[in-house]
């Protein structure tokens, strides 16, 4: 074990000078004893600038290295403090550790990237660690790609949404960039001040710049975005507008369902609910139909719309309100301005309150919906996004607390992803 250069090389040590190497007794791990180069010695670990001596702290210390096949690897070295004109006593910056911390980089590295791509208990077994440990190490990680790159440059065209992580109504804000794809931001709350620390961090001269948000149509978003965004245009999500069409169409089928024959088949038992027959068992049975896009409908579904064209004139003008409203954001551009406008009048028309209500609510976000016509943006990357981040909580089986869930959504999400520790 003389041979010091193989173990610099196998250990990832730069700027470091290798003592010697030995076996614990105690638990079998191999520790590595080495000092920083005359370079990288004396520096404060917060600034990293050259400091005179100011005591020898806690004497030596140990790091967890990356595993030598099944054998755990401590690096060991002396750890003084030094006095630096900026922070005061401070222990001394290390080439192979981020300050403060018992892992070294490269092990910070692996855990980081083992935990964007694999699951909880194969991060925690791989490592021997625990998962907690785990959470702190990919915060301190995406804290050290946030102190060399501003996510929040170059900013024009932006999506926002909101995403439960947890029970007991816990939210993330998050919020994509249109243009390269990549989750820019997330942090707790649902509300305006929650949405207004994004704006804070942004800047005024920068959020100047934003010229599109598209979002939901919730009230916070659009009050936020208004003041602290005043050249963006806010875009309506075509998903959400539709689902408004949907339950529009939802209230009908209810109405349609309470009217017809069937809906309550008497039983022996006054404990036992009756199953529907007749005319409310087809309209229940034709739920689904009602939904889906015509291209996805099956045969059966054909038939049952058929039926209800023929049984139930007014159930079935609602279904092509619907597939009206759905048509708008499918043509885009002036063509679909100009198909929201006999929407709304046929919608006014209809003698049908669930529809007169959402003629009232579309022409009231009019504006934001014209908008996401123009551009064509909707929220269906944000809304990709979401599902992902719901994917990183389930394989890591919850969080204890937002913070290390945003970073790892924002490792596994953003521009700048962990790499393997050697590799580029």
């Amino acid at each position: 074990m003389l041979n010091t250069k193989v173990w610099e090389k196998a250990c990832g040590l730069a700027r470091t000078v290798v003592e010697g190497v030995r076996v614990d007794e105690a638990d079998g791990s191999i520790v590595v004893s080495v000092r920083p180069n005359a370079k990288a010695r004396s520096r404060c670990g917060r600034c990293h600038r050259r400091s005179p001596g100011y005591d020898q702290g806690d004497g030596r210390r140990r790091w967890r290295a990356l595993d030598a096949g099944t054998t755990k690897v401590f690096i060991e070295a002396d750890a003084p403090r030094v006095r630096c004109r900026a922070h005061g006593p401070t222990v001394v910056e290390v080439p192979w550790a981020r300050h403060g911390v018992g892992h070294t980089r490269d092990f910070d590295d692996l855990a980081a990237w083992l935990a964007v791509r694999t699951s909880k208990s194969a991060t925690c077994q791989l490592l021997r660690v625990a998962w907690r440990t785990v959470g702190a190490i990919v915060t301190r990680v995406n804290d050290d790609v946030e102190q060399h790159i501003d996510r929040l440059e170059g900013l024009r065209r932006i999506g926002i949404d909101e995403i439960s992580y947890k029970r007991g109504h816990r939210y993330l804000i998050v919020v994509v960039d249109h243009d390269t794809g990549h989750l820019v931001w997330a942090g707790p709350g649902r509300n305006d001040a929650a949405l207004e620390v994004f704006f804070d961090e942004l800047g005024d001269e920068r959020a100047a710049l934003l010229t599109h948000v598209s979002a939901d149509m919730a009230d916070w978003i659009a009050r936020v975005v208004a003041k602290r965004a005043p050249n963006a245009v806010r875009c309506a999500d075509p998903f959400h507008v539709v689902a408004w069409g949907i339950e529009a169409l939802d209230v009908e089928r209810r109405r349609a369902w309470n009217q017809a024959s069937g809906r309550r088949n008497p039983t022996p038992s006054p404990y036992r609910r009756g199953k529907a027959t007749g005319t409310s068992l087809q309209i229940a049975r034709a739920r689904y139909a009602l939904w889906k896009n015509p291209e996805d409908l099956t045969d059966n579904q054909r038939t049952q719309l058929d039926w209800i064209a023929k049984t139930d004139p007014r159930l079935h003008r609602a279904y092509l309100l619907k597939e009206g409203l759905r048509y708008v954001f499918a043509v885009k551009g002036d063509a679909g301005k100009h198909a929201l406008d006999r929407w709304l009048s046929w919608a006014r028309r209809s003698r049908m309150q669930s529809y007169v209500e959402l003629a009232r609510k579309i022409t009231k976000h009019r504006d934001a919906i014209d908008h996401a016509l123009d551009s064509g943006i909707s929220n269906g990357l944000i809304e990709s996004t979401n599902t992902k981040i719901r994917l990183l909580t389930r394989i890591a089986f919850g969080f204890h607390g937002p913070e290390p869930l945003i970073a790892l959504a924002l490792l596994a999400l953003g521009s700048h992803p962990p790499v393997l520790p050697g590799r580029t």
